[in-house]
C-alpha cells in the first residue's frame, strides 16, 4: 500500500470518537517510529503543525523540540503570537529562529513560483539541520504538518515546501502523522486533543507564507505593503464578525504597477488583490458574496494607510479553476 495514498475505505474523521481512535492509533505509531529518539517539529503555529505538536507531546513528551522559523514572510505580528501561545500557554520546548534576512536574500530576484517554494522549503531544512546540531543528543526525525491536499496538489499542480520542496539529501526521517487527513479532519482531531478553539480554527496559512502572496520576485518594500494591507483586511473581517465564517481571506500584491492619482499627482503604484474563499476540504472552494460596504471600507483603509498601493480588487474565481493561492 502506498503510504502517501489515502485508502479508499478510510473513514472520514467527523466525530470526537473517531478522532480519539485516530489519536490512540497515532500515539502508538509515533512511539514505535521514534523510540527514544528526538524529533524536530517545524512549528508554524497553524492548525496542522499545532495538531502534530500536540500528538507528539502526548506520544513522546520532552523528546520533541519545536522550532519556529521567522522567515520574514509571516503575517503582521504572527511570529510574536506563536511564541506567546506555544511558550507561554502550552509550555512547549520552543526554539525561535529569526532568519528573515537569510530567506529574503536567497529569494531576491526569484520570480517563478515553484522556484520560490523550493528555495523556501530547502532553506527551512537547512535551518532545522543547524538547530538540530545545537540540541543535546542526536536528532534523527523531522515532524511536519503535511496534510492530504498538500500531497495531492504536489502531484502536478504545485509543490508544497513540505512535499515537493524537500532537498534530496535530507538528513532526517520524516514524521507526518496527519498526512492522510483533510483540513476539516485535522480540526476535529485538534479539538479532541484539547487545543484551544482559536488555535483549531486558525485560518490556513501556506508554508511559504507571504512569499506566495508577494507575487513574482519579492522586494522588501512590496512585502511590507502586502503585510500592512493584509493586516487591515483581517482587522476588518474580524470587526464584521467574519472570523470563522469565511474559511480563508488574504491579500496578494503582484509585481506590476498600475496608474492612479493621489493628491492630484500621478501615482504609479501596486494593486492589492483581496482573495476570500469558503471550503470544507480545500479541494474545491467558492467565493463568498461580501457586503459592499465592507469592501468599500477595506479599500478606503488600504488606499489611505498603505504606501505604495493605489488600487484594490476582489478576486471572484472559484476553485477549480483557480487555486486558493495565486502562486
Amino acid at each position: 500500500m502506498d503510504p502517501n495514498k489515502r485508502p479508499d475505505d478510510m473513514q472520514r474523521i467527523t466525530t470526537p470518537e473517531l478522532a480519539n481512535a485516530f489519536i490512540d492509533e497515532q500515539v502508538e505509531s509515533l512511539r514505535a517510529q521514534v523510540g527514544d529518539g528526538k524529533v524536530l517539529l517545524a512549528l508554524s503555529g497553524g492548525v496542522d503543525s499545532s495538531v502534530v505538536a500536540a500528538l507528539l507531546i502526548k506520544a513522546i513528551g520532552k523528546q520533541l523540540v519545536c522550532v519556529h522559523v521567522n522567515h520574514g514572510l509571516m503575517r503582521k505580528g504572527e511570529s510574536e503570537q506563536v511564541v506567546d501561545v506555544f511558550q507561554g500557554q502550552m509550555d512547549a520546548n520552543l526554539v525561535y529562529v529569526d532568519a528573515a534576512d537569510r530567506f529574503l536574500d536567497l529569494l531576491a530576484g526569484v520570480a517563478e513560483p515553484e522556484a520560490k517554494r523550493k528555495i523556501i522549503g530547502a532553506e527551512f531544512i537547512r535551518v532545522f539541520e543547524e538547530e538540530a546540531r545545537k540540541v543535546a543528543g542526536e536528532v534523527g526525525f523531522l515532524a511536519q504538518g503535511t496534510i492530504y491536499p498538500d500531497i495531492l496538489e504536489s502531484d502536478g499542480v504545485k509543490a508544497h515546501h513540505n512535499v515537493g520542496g524537500l532537498p534530496d539529501d535530507l538528513q532526517f526521517e520524516l514524521v507526518e502523522p496527519v498526512k492522510l487527513l483533510f483540513k476539516d479532519e485535522v480540526r476535529v482531531v485538534g479539538r479532541a486533543l484539547g487545543l484551544p478553539e482559536n488555535m483549531v480554527e486558525r485560518q490556513p496559512f501556506p508554508g511559504p507564507g507571504l512569499g506566495v502572496r508577494c507575487l513574482g520576485a519579492i522586494t522588501r518594500d512590496r512585502l511590507k505593503a502586502l503585510r500592512e494591507a493584509d493586516a487591515i483586511l483581517r482587522e476588518e473581517f474580524a470587526a464584521a464578525g467574519l472570523e470563522g465564517r469565511v474559511w480563508q481571506y488574504f491579500v496578494s500584491v503582484p509585481d506590476f504597477r498600475a496608474t492612479g492619482v493621489r493628491d492630484g499627482v500621478r501615482a504609479y503604484e501596486w494593486p492589492a488583490i483581496i482573495r476570500a474563499v469558503n471550503t470544507v476540504d480545500a479541494m474545491t472552494a467558492e467565493v463568498p458574496e461580501l457586503d459592499w460596504a465592507l469592501l468599500k471600507r477595506i479599500t478606503a483603509r488600504i488606499l489611505d494607510e498603505v504606501p505604495g498601493i493605489c488600487r484594490v480588487v476582489y478576486d471572484l474565481t472559484p476553485k477549480p479553476i483557480g487555486t486558493i493561492e495565486w502562486e
